[in-house]
């Protein structure tokens, strides 16, 4: 696979990553278990005024797509790790981790934000784990099937061979 097609699968593991983040915060919140996502907290204290000038529904859907392309860009960048840091096992989860840790220590004191002091201990765990699952999937280590050949088997190329390793698919 080359360089490019590697980048491209990473990215959209990472859109897929933040697309079932979306999904789990949606439970979170329903369950009020979350109070407030990471994006809407930006969107509504700092893009309001770039936002107010979409209808309600669109705001959402905006706010949505941001977040999708922050989840791909992080694929973007673990996709760009070396092997040996993709494939360890705990590479997914840890990077997750980190990419909660960077919005929490990095930018929400740099947009001013100053959530972590008022979320309280439930909001913040459903956050580590939305964040953890997000590192699952763009680790490509949610659900590997072994054996399952990838593309068509009659190129007799490498993706017709059963997948090993997903980390470095």
């Amino acid at each position: 696979m080359g360089e490019s097609d590697h980048i491209a699968r990473a990215s959209a593991r990472g859109l897929v990553a933040a697309m079932a983040m979306t999904g789990m915060r949606r439970v979170s919140r329903n369950l009020d278990l979350l109070e407030e996502t990471p994006p809407d907290a930006i969107a509504g204290r700092k893009a309001r005024r770039l936002l107010r000038r979409l209808a309600p529904r669109r705001r959402e859907v905006a706010i949505e797509l941001a977040h999708w392309s922050y989840g791909a860009a992080g694929g973007v960048v673990f996709g760009l790790l070396p092997d040996e840091a993709r494939k360890h096992r705990a590479a997914g989860p840890a990077y997750g981790l980190g990419t909660w840790l960077f919005f929490e220590l990095v930018l929400e004191p740099l947009l001013g934000l100053d959530l972590p002091r008022r979320r309280k201990i439930t909001s913040r765990a459903m956050l580590v784990l939305d964040h953890v699952l997000y590192g699952v999937v763009v680790a490509g280590r949610l659900a590997p099937e072994e054996g399952v050949p990838r593309g068509s088997a009659s190129r007799g190329s490498a993706a017709a061979r059963p997948v090993t390793d997903c980390a470095a698919a």
